[in-house]
């Protein structure tokens, strides 16, 4: 089996330059190339030899995705991004402009095990893990795309929301966060980018002990045990007690502010009793709640929350001093919303 060489550390490719007979200085330019130019082939490594770039392909391979179908936002420019995987398996990906940059929107898993119900990701379940090289790949694949149009385009912010709970792919999901902050890769700052969970309590405790400064986006939903046992099955696992006891053990070790994710859904979790129970549970913890118009998904008959019920809910949260914003929904023409993104058939279709 060949070395998968994009999801090692520069360390590591200093190792294996050796074993291989390189000198020591060829493995950061294969790490640069890999990591900063994106490249997809050995070929493209223009500072090697061709017997270097030879061996390198006898012996290692590098993990990409190509991009399998493209849609862009009539309304917001958003783009989502089919991919197919070397395997042949696809994943979602999404590229999302704001004042501040872009914003790519990333997989960790091919499919979901988690089975939220209001979830698009999770319908046929989790076909496998991602490698590190291949969660880096929808970044990579993104930027060579975007810099076709502008040389100097660059990611600025990364959010692990796309297809996957990330805890789920624990280690493949820190190698990935270690190899994008890598300042001789693409350099993305720690603080700018946000990690998902739907709470899976011993991950994050395990996360605390790396000291970590991402954003921590835990997917709530619900501000009880009786409605997020219903929508979240995970919840019957870990309760909503304990997990909210671990985001504030995060708080507090980290000094990082919790991002809670609710979806408001009609008649579900959008009332006022909701709101109030919400605040209570949260007062006093380093946080802030984002309503998140909750996305149409065929297979279920969800509905969203009217904009009216929203901004009450929300001006609940606020007066019981719980700080609430209200996600802008962006791509929700091509799909590309918060939960919206799914595995593709081998056509192509969604």
């Amino acid at each position: 089996m060949k070395t998968d060489i994009k999801s090692l550390t520069l360390a590591e490719l200093e190792d294996l330059a050796k074993e291989l007979g390189l000198q020591k200085f060829r493995a950061k330019q294969i790490y640069e190339w890999l990591h900063r130019q994106c490249a997809k082939s050995f070929d493209e490594m223009t500072n090697l030899s061709k017997e270097q770039r030879a061996k390198l392909d006898e012996l290692c391979e590098i993990k990409n995705c190509s991009i399998e179908k493209k849609l862009v936002s009539k309304l917001d420019g958003t783009k989502k991004y089919l991919f197919r995987l070397n395997d042949g398996e696809f994943i979602e990906s999404v590229l999302m402009k704001y004042k501040y940059g872009y914003t790519v929107c990333v997989s960790s898993q091919v499919g979901c095990n988690m089975k939220c119900s209001f979830c698009a990701s999770t319908i046929d379940g989790c076909v496998r893990n991602l490698a590190p090289s291949e969660i880096l790949s929808q970044v990579y694949a993104i930027t060579r795309d975007n810099r076709k149009e502008d040389r100097d385009f660059r990611v600025s912010h990364i959010v692990l929301m796309g297809m996957g709970e990330p805890l789920d792919n624990y280690e493949n999901v820190l190698r990935f966060l270690e190899l994008i902050t890598n300042g001789d890769g693409l350099n993305i700052g720690a603080r700018n980018i946000s990690i998902s969970t739907c709470g899976i309590v011993p991950k994050i405790y395990d996360l605390i002990e790396k000291h970590p400064q991402y954003t921590l986006s835990v997917s709530l939903h619900a501000p009880n045990d009786e409605i997020r046992d219903r929508i979240m099955p995970v919840n019957r696992k870990w309760n909503t007690e304990e997990l909210l006891e671990a985001c504030r053990v995060y708080t507090k070790q980290t000094s990082r502010r919790i991002s809670f994710e609710y979806a408001m859904m009609k008649d579900i979790n959008d009332t006022d009793e909701c709101a109030r129970e919400l605040a209570k549970r949260l007062k006093g913890m380093l946080c802030h709640v984002n309503l998140i118009p909750a996305n149409e998904v065929r297979e279920n008959d969800y509905q969203r929350s009217n904009n009216e019920r929203i901004k009450e809910f929300s001006k609940i949260l606020e007066a019981g001093g719980i700080t609430t914003t209200i996600r802008r929904s962006l791509g929700g023409d091509i799909d590309a919303s918060c939960g919206q993104l799914r595995r593709q058939s081998k056509g192509g279709e969604s």
